[in-house]
């Protein structure tokens, strides 16, 4: 199964970066990162339209999609877990990830989504959420073999 997180935005050098890039190397399946970016020229609604589209085209077909936004259903860990297992022991082959930017998703992409989870009711800037999904990826690898790191 493979694991793909479409992100709108280039993501720059920063700490956030090198987190996702840590959690890459740790991963025993490599997640693919696409990341997608808007003409600067369009802003509010017609933005997160512009990006909606780049996003669905960057979604492959035959998996389940995840959007992840600040209205979505609060999972811990173990949910997360237990929900790359089961999609993984069903034989799909993808799950995707949706991480909007900074104006959030458009509701057209929460419509398509097949779940839509939340990080908490705070809001994050864009590239921290890219960092927190890779660790929570590598979080829910761990759990799933069994290893103490989800311990910590």
């Amino acid at each position: 199964m493979k694991i793909h997180i479409i992100a709108v935005g280039r993501a720059p050098n920063s700490p956030e970066q090198e987190l996702v890039k840590r959690y890459q190397k740790r991963m025993q399946r490599p997640f693919l990162i696409h990341e997608v970016v808007a003409k600067k020229s369009a802003q509010g609604s017609l933005l997160k339209q512009a990006e909606a589209k780049l996003l669905a085209s960057a979604i492959p077909n035959g998996g389940t999609l995840i959007a992840l936004d600040e209205d979505g259903d609060i999972i811990n860990s173990h949910g997360f877990a237990k929900h790359i297992e089961h999609c993984q022991n069903r034989g799909i082959p993808h799950i995707s990830f949706l991480v909007g930017g900074a104006d959030g998703l458009c509701s057209s992409l929460k419509k398509k989504a097949d779940i839509t989870w939340s990080f908490g009711r705070l809001t994050w800037p864009h590239m921290l959420v890219r960092a927190m999904l890779c660790e929570q990826l590598y979080r829910a690898q761990q759990i799933c073999v069994g290893h103490p790191y989800h311990r910590t």
